[in-house]
């Protein structure tokens, strides 16, 4: 599994210009899985992501987890985080979780993150979706399982 999580101030995703999720404060995920993924690689990384220290109480420290400061999560399918840009120009995704798997471990993330009492809004698994978002620092961090 494989997740880039940046720290907003706000952001949205829209799908055929409607808009289907927003949070506040808090962090985008980018959500990518990997043919060998499995359940237990959803809860590390939701485990990673609610206790990291990335949000800013005291200046110039990151000393506060999305727990801590009450922060949202927008969580964004994005299957080409397995692009594979070794050879030739144009990205392979044969490390990517076939459509099936991904999709199922994509929703397993979302109800794991729900049950931590985080509010959780969402892409469209397979759409073309429109990401909007305020960069809270910026803090952009790579994450894989």
């Amino acid at each position: 599994m494989r997740v880039v999580i940046q720290r907003v101030k706000k952001a949205r995703v829209k799908v055929n210009k409607k808009l289907i999720g927003q949070i506040g404060q808090g962090l985008v995920v980018l959500f990518g899985v990997g043919k060998e993924d499995t359940e237990k690689d959803a809860r590390y990384i939701v485990d990673k992501i609610l206790h990291m220290r990335i949000f800013i109480k005291n200046e110039d420290r990151f000393d506060q987890s999305l727990l801590d400061v009450g922060g949202e999560i927008l969580v964004v399918p994005q299957f080409t985080l397995y692009a594979d840009t070794s050879k030739g120009r144009r990205p392979f995704f044969g490390e990517a979780a076939k459509p099936e798997v991904a999709e199922r471990l994509y929703e397993k993330f979302i109800k794991i993150l729900k049950e931590k009492g985080v509010k959780v809004e969402n892409g469209q698994f397979g759409a073309k979706m429109e990401v909007e978002l305020i960069n809270d620092g910026p803090v952009t961090i790579i994450l894989d399982s």
